[in-house]
C-alpha cells in the first residue's frame, strides 16, 4: 500500500514538472476573493485600505500528503503614491514541499482628482524560495532512490502593470522573470524558464444598487510549454444591513494545447464581508476528459482591512475595499 502511495505522489509531481513546469507560487483563483495581490503585484496598495489575507487550500480531501497550500499576505498604501506588500506561503505536494517569502514595491499614479479613480501602477517583486524533496519514506525496490533527502534555495522576480478608470480595472504581470539557478532535480527536468504572463481585464457595475456585477476574465500564457489559459468569472454582491454577501464563479479552459484543452475547471466562491472582516469558502471542481483526480479542492479564505482612508468617489471593490 505504501508502495502504491509513493508511486501515485512521485508520479503526479514527476508529470506537473514534465507537463506544466513547477510553479513558484501556483496561480489558483485565490484573487476573485478580494485577494488580487497574490496574482498581480501592482495591487499592492491599491485601495483605500491595507488588507491581510490568509489562505488554506487541500486537494483529495481525506488522503494522507495530498497537495495543499497556505499563504499569508499583507499589503498597504504608504503615502500617497507607493505601495508595499509581502507575501509567505508554503507548498507542499507529496514528497516535495516549497516555502517563500516575496516582497513587493509599488508605485501608483493618479491621473485626475484624488477623489476619483483614474490611476496607473507599476509594481516589482522580489522572491526567495527554499525547494526541497523527502524520499526518505520510498518503499521502493532501489534503496539509493528510497533516501533521498535534498533542499535548495533560488531566487525570483515578478513585473506588473495595472490600470483604474472608475468601474474598469486591468492588469498585466510577467512571472518568473528572474529565476536565479534550481540544482533540486538534474536540468533535464528542471528548466529555468518558468516565466508566465497574466492580463485581467474586468468591470464593476451597479455602484449604489442593491446588486452589483463584475464580470472579468484573467488571460496567461506559459513560455516554456505554450500552454494557454483563460478564466472566465462573474461576481455578484449584494449589502445586506451592516454585511455584504457576495458570490462568484469561475471557468477555467485551456486552449492550443492537446492537454490543457482537456483541463476544465468550475470554480465556485461564497463569501461574506462584514465590517472590515472577510471570510470566503472555495470549491473547485475539475471536468474534461482527462482527470488528474476525481476529487474537489476546498479552500478557506480569511482577510482584514486596516488603516482604511476615505474610499473614492467611484471604482471596483478592489479599489475601494472598506465595507
Amino acid at each position: 500500500m505504501k508502495f502504491i502511495k509513493a508511486f501515485i505522489l512521485g508520479s503526479f509531481f514527476i508529470a506537473s514538472i514534465l507537463v506544466k513546469a513547477q510553479e513558484t507560487l501556483p496561480i489558483y483563483s485565490d484573487y476573485l476573493s478580494d485577494n488580487v495581490y497574490l496574482v498581480h503585484p501592482s495591487a499592492a496598495g491599491i485601495g483605500n485600505c491595507g488588507k491581510i489575507r490568509f489562505t488554506a487550500r487541500t486537494q483529495w480531501s481525506g488522503m494522507e500528503d495530498a497537495p495543499a497550500l497556505q499563504t499569508l499576505s499583507i499589503h498597504k498604501r504608504i503615502g500617497e503614491n507607493m505601495g508595499a506588500g509581502f507575501i509567505l506561503f508554503n507548498d507542499k505536494n507529496g514528497y516535495h514541499s516549497q516555502q517563500g517569502i516575496q516582497g513587493t514595491y509599488a508605485y501608483h499614479i493618479n491621473l485626475t482628482r484624488p477623489d476619483e479613480v483614474n490611476q496607473l501602477s507599476f509594481a516589482l517583486s522580489l522572491m526567495a524560495v527554499n525547494n526541497s524533496v523527502d524520499e526518505s519514506q520510498f518503499t521502493l525496490p532501489d534503496p539509493v532512490i528510497s533516501q533521498i533527502v535534498q533542499s535548495e534555495s533560488y531566487f525570483n522576480a515578478d513585473f506588473s502593470m495595472a490600470y483604474h478608470n472608475k468601474g474598469f480595472f486591468s492588469y498585466f504581470t510577467a512571472k518568473n522573470i528572474m529565476l536565479s539557478a534550481r540544482t533540486l532535480y538534474s536540468n533535464e527536468f528542471e528548466s529555468l524558464n518558468l516565466r508566465r504572463y497574466l492580463v485581467t481585464l474586468g468591470y464593476y457595475f451597479g455602484k449604489g444598487k442593491s446588486l452589483q456585477f463584475e464580470p472579468s476574465i484573467m488571460m496567461q500564457s506559459i513560455e516554456r510549454t505554450g500552454e494557454k489559459f483563460a478564466d472566465f468569472n462573474i461576481k455578484v454582491y449584494k449589502d445586506v444591513a451592516d454585511a455584504q454577501l457576495w458570490a462568484a464563479f469561475s471557468y477555467r479552459k485551456g486552449f492550443d494545447n492537446a492537454t490543457t484543452e482537456e483541463l476544465n475547471y468550475l470554480t465556485p466562491i461564497v463569501g461574506v464581508n462584514y465590517q472590515k472582516f472577510m471570510v470566503s469558502y472555495t470549491y473547485t471542481k475539475q471536468s474534461g476528459d482527462i482527470l488528474f483526480d476525481d476529487a474537489g479542492y476546498h479552500q478557506i479564505s480569511l482577510g482584514f482591512n486596516f488603516g482604511c482612508r476615505a474610499p473614492r468617489r467611484s471604482g471596483c471593490p478592489n479599489i475601494n475595499g472598506s465595507f
